[in-house]
């Protein structure tokens, strides 16, 4: 989410996000006599966010802008972050806004930056849920797994979202080792139920063509909720005891991806010694 890059074709947005965040992964690395390991692998990005784009959305990034599915959604989120009377939100902007100004309060967070933060995260969300970007994201991301055919795939906020019902709609597309960092998966009333294929009897279930899929979440990330929800919400999935990614920026893909407890998963359960160049992750 709010990775538009509206001066370049998805190719070469793809192409300055897989260094941008192959130089995150890098900085996940031990150091070995006080200089940083670097990584080898081939880092490839699967862009759709210009498929998210809801139109004539260009330059109205704000509450303002959000239509009622969209107010719906953030209201159901706050519910889910603890406001009280959260449905109260409803969908009128001040309301809104006062909801947010308490977040913001409560959390630490600067309230101009919460404000943008919920407007493209929940317009991406719906264009995302609703109309035919759906089908569009998933084949481009298929399409993307194909060619790469990778040993791992990292999946980031919406992104893990994607990535879960790709992968359940692609069967004959098989990847050893799925990592989804600060996923809303398991988002009551926002995205678990919604979700393709639906969950049964209250679980969800790891995709088959999935050796292991492990969740990494910020205690504190705002969009990862409930703490704890993949492990529960979904059968197959691991979600070890998870630490602070960062102080304020907690659900930002580069800080993610530089984390050590990261780098130890790719080691651990991808086998990918540091003297060898792996199928691109």
């Amino acid at each position: 989410m709010g990775n538009f890059r509206a001066a370049q074709p998805p190719n070469q947005a793809a192409a300055q996000l897989a260094d941008i965040w192959h130089g995150a992964l890098s900085r996940g690395e031990p150091r070995k006599c006080g200089v940083a390991q670097k990584r080898r692998e081939e880092v490839a990005v699967a862009y759709y966010a210009d498929l998210l784009r809801r139109q004539g959305s260009q330059g109205s990034d704000d509450l303002d802008s959000l239509d009622d599915f969209e107010r719906d959604l953030v209201a159901l989120w706050l519910d889910a972050c603890g406001l009280p009377d959260a449905t109260a939100a409803g969908r009128a902007t001040a309301p809104l806004r006062q909801a947010l100004a308490w977040l913001a309060r409560t959390r630490g967070l600067g309230q101009s930056a919460t404000e943008w933060f919920v407007a493209v995260c929940f317009r991406e969300v719906a264009t995302y849920l609703r109309g035919p970007a759906r089908q569009q994201v998933c084949s481009r991301v298929a399409d993307a797994l194909a060619a790469h055919q990778p040993t791992v795939v990292i999946a980031h906020s919406l992104g893990s979202v994607v990535a879960y019902e790709t992968l359940w709609a692609h069967p004959e597309l098989s990847v050893e080792l799925l990592v989804t960092l600060g996923s809303p998966l398991a988002l009551p009333y926002v995205i678990f139920p919604r979700l393709q294929p639906a969950p049964v009897d209250q679980k969800g279930q790891r995709p088959p063509n999935v050796v292991s899929w492990v969740n990494l979440a910020d205690p504190g990330d705002l969009v990862a909720l409930p703490p704890g929800g993949i492990k529960r919400c979904f059968d197959g999935a691991q979600e070890p005891e998870n630490k602070p990614i960062h102080a304020f920026d907690f659900h930002k893909a580069t800080n993610y991806l530089a984390t050590s407890q990261l780098h130890n998963l790719l080691q651990k359960y991808a086998c990918l010694p540091s003297h060898l160049d792996p199928r691109p992750p």
